[in-house]
């Protein structure tokens, strides 16, 4: 590097990535209160949220390497039971939401085109979904739903797995 802060001549350019996010947008969100108002006057403690995420690839173009990564993410909430071990109340509401990203692979080997696909681009528009889920459930009227950090890792291999036939091993993410 040159005092200037540019590289030296002779210093190699660092490789280009193989993903470029092109845009990312909001594909589907949907924020249901079933019992409406009923609900607020009702709830003696908090809900019970149960979150289901899953991920999609397909190709925006065939023979072109350019994807839609799709990012789902449903949250439901449940009244607490009335006793202990006894069954959950009404429904307090559901959020669905799906989060999307249009990329381009570039001079990617095709065995990591699944991995980078199906884990890289989740990771990486992951924070925004989980900011848009929060928003949505805070200003649904209900403090908002906050999402830890998803080991998309282990939920690819989870997939793989049950597309093999192997029973599912993989613990809480």
């Amino acid at each position: 590097m040159s005092a200037s802060g540019t590289p030296a001549p002779d210093t190699p350019a660092p490789p280009a990535l193989p993903l470029m996010i092109n845009l990312q947008y909001t594909k589907d969100l949907s924020f249901e209160v079933p019992a409406g108002a009923a609900i607020f006057p009702t709830l003696t403690a908090p809900p019970q949220i149960s979150v289901n995420i899953d991920v999609q690839a397909t190709p925006v173009q065939e023979g072109q390497p350019v994807f839609e990564v799709a990012l789902t993410i449903r949250a439901e909430a449940d009244e607490a039971p009335q006793s202990e071990g006894g069954p959950a109340g009404r429904k307090v509401f559901i959020a669905e939401l799906t989060y999307a990203a249009v990329v381009t692979l570039t001079g990617t080997q095709t065995e990591l085109v699944e991995p980078l696909l199906l884990i890289e681009v989740p990771r990486l528009i992951f924070p925004y979904a989980r900011n848009i889920l929060g928003d949505v459930t805070r200003d649904g009227g209900f403090p908002p739903v906050v999402l830890q950090p998803i080991d998309f890792v282990a939920l690819w291999q989870a997939r793989r797995s049950q597309e093999a036939g192997f029973p599912q091993t993989v613990g809480n993410a």
